[in-house]
């Protein structure tokens, strides 16, 4: 193989490479603005400087345009080398000094100040942004246009481009965050948006869906993804080691068989969108629970700071509040949404208080509204206490309002929760910087649809309903089928962990045994009888009964089959009917009965 020197220090490569790669594949760090590995070398930003001393061409050349070549001297953090990034970092902090990447870099290499006068600008020209648009989106919707310090980047006579998709790659490559895509095209960019992060952080149109995922691959968002769209880009293949991203995969729907089936699709938060009289969606600093806890989190937008948003950008996150209101309830024990309550607000929202207290420091203000504290758990009573001797304010009253209207210098500039406090039996007007609302849990949008799939039953909760509430709280209406965790209700961590082990643990049972115990008293149709309307199979909600074309008639499903009797009283023809409960026998019992009371 081929050998290099950098820096008195051999090293073997691979034909086609330039310095710069050969550099960073030693970790010899080499600083460059201009250089991105999904585009072609540019050299324009002169950073990646460096000296050739012998075997080629002497004198400073541009490391990522020149390929590494055998019995090549290099130097890259000689003496002229450094005089001349000092000299190419004056030029970029006279023109660009605001932007971060160039006072770092300028740090780094000990300046602090420039000696030449340019307007002030935040784009350091590397071309990044006018090369990808061209190179890998196809479009060149962009460019450089004038000479000298003259030179700026935008579209075609500063007019509005029509041929601009507002893919966003262009920002995604710029180095100081200076594209502003209302200067480019008439579309409005939509960013895509964190799920895992409830909207609180934006994504990638491939990105992992968050750092625990398991498996934990990439995923591609096909309604984003640009290369799925236009068959333009394709960065993300070009970059892949592993070459394992194929464009070609379509989705695919599998039929597994199984002897037992667990049902753990969860519950969706409340979006509180509709009770206006919260301003979720108005007031950037009214936040859901489920927002709250992605802040508090270490990979969370803020690397767990509990912090505000920005009145003008809602993905952007300034200091910490002052004063901090929680209302319980929003949604939950109100016969407007749902009667029931979800039994998990009363305990986050005491933790959030101590979060407050223990990250923004003791001085924060929290406020925390009920209607009851419902503490049921163990220990959980002794955390209430523990958070009333910290300093929060316990308020027994449901917020009725939240609003930014002022009505004394003490409001001014903040919101306002207008809350009744039924101790105390007055009305109060609590001002605070950032509000907090413990939605509901509500069923999965989709549980009826499952619910019909399975064959089970749901309650007026619209939650799934088990077999029996206390003998057989994990079991459904049809055998094989459990339930586990918040898709049977609402339910804290500790009660869906018990949960899920008692549904592991009766679905184990089943599949051990090997057979199925079928109960006696199930529905049978008489095919001398049965003559093939086919009103049973509609009736019955297990989906037992099915129609043999060959006869003519219905066949029920013993296995299947629960003995509810709606077939039997359904049947024009009277074909239908429950073992054990015949005609006959129903009579014989009447008959004996009578005869006993006689």
């Amino acid at each position: 193989m081929p050998t290099i020197t950098i820096n008195n220090k051999a090293i073997q490569f691979e034909e086609g490479k330039t310095i710069l790669e050969v550099a960073r594949s030693e970790k010899i760090d080499i600083p460059t603005l201009c250089h991105n590995d999904a585009l072609e070398p540019y050299g324009g930003c002169r950073l990646c400087i460096v000296e050739i001393m012998a075997g080629g061409p002497r004198g400073l050349k541009t490391s990522c345009t020149l390929k590494a070549t055998d019995g090549l001297v290099v130097e890259t953090d000689n003496e002229r080398v450094r005089k001349s990034r000092r000299m190419t970092l004056e030029l970029l902090l006279a023109r660009c000094p605001n932007v971060p990447i160039i006072q770092t870099l300028a740090r780094a290499h000990g300046v602090s100040s420039s000696r030449f006068s340019l307007d002030n600008e935040d784009c350091i020209l590397c071309g990044q942004c006018v090369r990808v648009c061209k190179e890998r989106m196809g479009v060149a919707a962009i460019g450089i246009f004038n000479r000298g310090a003259k030179k700026y980047v935008a579209t075609p006579y500063q007019q509005l481009s029509e041929v601009c998709r507002s893919c966003g790659a262009c920002a995604s490559v710029c180095p100081t965050g200076c594209i502003d895509f209302t200067t480019f095209s008439e579309k409005t960019p939509v960013p895509l948006l964190s799920e895992w992060n409830v909207g609180t952080r934006r994504r990638k149109a491939i990105s992992i869906a968050f750092e625990q995922a398991v498996p934990k691959t990439p995923v591609i968002d096909k309604n984003a993804c640009v290369h799925l769209n236009t068959g333009a880009c394709g960065i993300c293949a070009d970059s892949c080691v592993a070459k394992a991203i194929n464009f070609d995969q379509q989705d695919e729907i599998e039929s597994v068989k199984v002897g037992a089936i667990i049902l753990a699709t969860g519950f969706d938060p409340m979006d509180p969108t509709p009770l206006k009289e919260y301003g979720y969606g108005v007031y950037p600093n009214v936040f859901t629970n489920l927002e709250f806890e992605r802040l508090s989190n270490a990979t969370g937008p803020t690397g767990g700071k509990l912090l505000m948003r920005d009145a003008d950008d809602r993905l952007k996150f300034t200091r910490p509040p002052e004063s901090v209101a929680i209302l319980h309830c929003i949604g939950s024990r109100d016969l407007n949404y749902h009667e029931y309550c979800s039994r998990t607000c009363c305990m986050y929202a005491l933790k959030y208080a101590h979060l407050l207290k223990d990250k923004v420091g003791h001085q924060v203000q929290v406020y925390n509204f009920y209607i009851d504290m419902r503490c049921f758990g163990k220990g959980y009573e002794e955390f209430y206490r523990r958070i009333q001797s910290e300093g929060v304010r316990m308020i027994r009253g449901k917020a009725v309002r939240v609003t930014d209207r002022a009505q004394s210098e003490e409001e001014q500039g903040k919101l306002v929760v207008i809350a009744e406090d039924t101790l105390s039996q007055s009305l109060l007007r609590v001002p605070v910087e950032m509000v907090v609302l413990c939605t509901a849990m509500e069923p999965r949008k989709d549980a009826v649809d499952i619910a019909r799939t399975f064959g089970i039953s749901i309650g007026s909760d619209g939650f799934f309903l088990e077999e029996h509430p206390k003998l057989e709280p994990v079991s459904t209406a049809t055998a094989g089928v459990f339930l586990a965790g918040a898709c049977q209700g609402p339910k804290d961590i500790p009660d869906a962990v018990a949960q899920s082990k008692a549904a592991a643990s009766m679905a184990q049972a089943l599949i051990s045994l090997g057979e199925v115990e079928v109960h006696p008293m199930v529905s049978h149709i008489d095919p001398d009888i049965c003559i093939g309307c086919r009103v049973c199979i509609g009736l019955c909600a297990y989906g037992a009964i099915e129609f043999d074309t060959r006869r003519g008639i219905s066949v029920v499903n013993d296995a299947v089959c629960k003995g509810c009797g709606s077939c039997a009283g359904y049947c024009p023809s009277g074909a239908a009917k429950i073992g054990h409960f015949t005609d006959k026998q129903i009579f014989a019992e009447v008959e004996g009965l009578l005869a006993t009371g006689s």
